[in-house]
């Protein structure tokens, strides 16, 4: 498994890609502030939302609003994005649309930040765990899609639903219950289902018995 800080600092940020932004112009100051807004189009592979339940699909635009905030010990990213998410309804399996309002914040920190203010006994175990939590400015870019993907699978309904009064399928038959609302099937008690087919069994006995003589007529005539 690759750190969020290895991948940072040895992926070679390319300024082309659309989710890299550049911190240069804040030059390092504390206090110095740097507000944009852009719009990109959603990755893919995976998904931008949940795999196989709804997500921005892949080339959809995302609206960034972005605020960068120059701190001691890195850049604070401060953001909301804007998106329109697809999937289907887990009642009644139809297509349905959400709107995607996802704030964020996360810190980059730079590459040497980790050196300031560190105790000389730090475990270095720990450094690398904490490492794994982290993300990197690298040669002042920092990569906003991990931060992105996190914060629109969490404001992303985990059971979408075409409305919060859909009735869902049926059970027996997968009809559309909103569509259907007199649906119904007679339900039999399989307690009586022995019984059921023990009357029907007597019925059949008492049909075959009309169609025949009683019993003894024919001796009495013969005599």
């Amino acid at each position: 498994m690759i750190s969020k800080a290895g991948k940072a600092l040895n992926g070679h940020l390319d300024h082309r890609n659309p989710l890299v932004f550049d911190t240069h112009e804040l030059g390092r100051r504390p206090g110095a502030l740097k507000r944009l807004t852009r719009s990109v189009d959603a990755p893919g592979s995976p998904v931008l939302g949940i795999d196989g339940v709804i997500g921005v699909p892949q080339g959809a635009p995302v609206e960034l609003d972005l605020r960068l905030e120059s701190v001691m010990e890195g850049v604070l990213v401060t953001g909301t994005a804007r998106a329109t998410a697809e999937g289907e309804c887990v009642r009644c399996l139809e297509p349905l649309t959400v709107e995607v309002d996802a704030e964020f914040q996360e810190m980059f920190s730079y590459p040497d930040a980790d050196d300031r203010g560190r105790s000389s006994a730090a475990d270095p175990a720990d450094d690398a765990e904490d490492d794994e939590d982290r993300f990197f400015l690298e040669d002042g870019l920092f990569d906003l899609e991990s931060v992105l993907r996190d914060a629109v699978v969490l404001a992303l309904p985990m059971q979408p639903v075409c409305k919060e009064t859909c009735a869902g399928l049926c059970s027996e038959c997968g009809i559309r219950l909103d569509e259907n609302p007199g649906h119904h099937h007679d339900a039999v008690d399989i307690r009586w289902a022995a019984l059921q087919g023990l009357a029907d069994t007597v019925q059949d006995g008492e049909k075959d018995n009309m169609g025949g003589a009683e019993p003894g007529v024919d001796e009495k005539q013969e005599k």
